[in-house]
């Protein structure tokens, strides 16, 4: 392995490490509790190096999230630019939830931490607002008709983004009833309907 990859391996494995002991502090102590020095105390790194990869404790809890997220905006920038938009993101979205199964016990547990402080919330909207701008960009050149402003793009990637946070919140009530992705994938052909798929 280079040099380079090696490097790119342990600043990953740092990053990890901050977030599960974010995640770990906030579900032991509740997350208006912790501080930065605390999960830096925690993951055994400096206060400095925590400011190298996050820039506050909500960041460090929504890594998990993020990197999710953008796995999934990779699945739908290799579908085919031809396929229409939503179909692109309901497809990428069955790949990602599909193979995987119902989440892990972590996201399970971030999300049931969502649920009980709304504090963290803000910090959530904050996360999703990058990745919609991403997902957004993918949609776009998909759309066949004119969208020079952005908004039908935006909008699609925002009620794509909504329908699983809404569906996750949804399972949570009651995962045992049946799957996410039954759940999610529903949700998505319901919310697809406002949209021409072929466009």
């Amino acid at each position: 392995m280079s040099e380079a990859g090696l490097r790119e391996r342990k600043k990953e494995a740092t990053r990890q490490a901050l977030y599960e002991a974010a995640l770990r502090l906030a579900l032991e102590h509740g997350p208006d509790r912790i501080t930065v020095e605390a999960i830096a105390d925690e993951a055994g790194v400096s206060r400095r190096t925590f400011s190298n990869y996050f820039a506050n404790k909500e960041e460090a809890l929504f890594y998990g999230d993020q990197r999710r997220m953008r796995m999934l905006v990779g699945l739908v920038r290799a579908r085919p630019v031809d396929e229409p938009p939503w179909v692109a993101l309901t497809a990428a979205a069955g790949e990602f939830y599909g193979d995987r199964g119902d989440p892990d016990p972590e996201w399970i547990s971030r999300s049931r931490l969502v649920r009980r402080h709304p504090s963290l919330a803000a910090a959530q909207v904050r996360t999703f607002a990058g990745l919609e701008r991403e997902l957004a960009a993918e949609v776009a050149v998909r759309i066949k008709d004119p969208d020079p402003s952005g908004v039908r793009a935006t909008l699609l990637a925002a009620t794509f983004l909504a329908a699983l946070r809404i569906s996750m919140n949804a399972w949570l009530e009651n995962p045992a009833a049946r799957s996410f992705w039954a759940l999610a994938g529903e949700a998505l052909a319901d919310a697809g309907r406002g949209f021409d798929t072929q466009r």
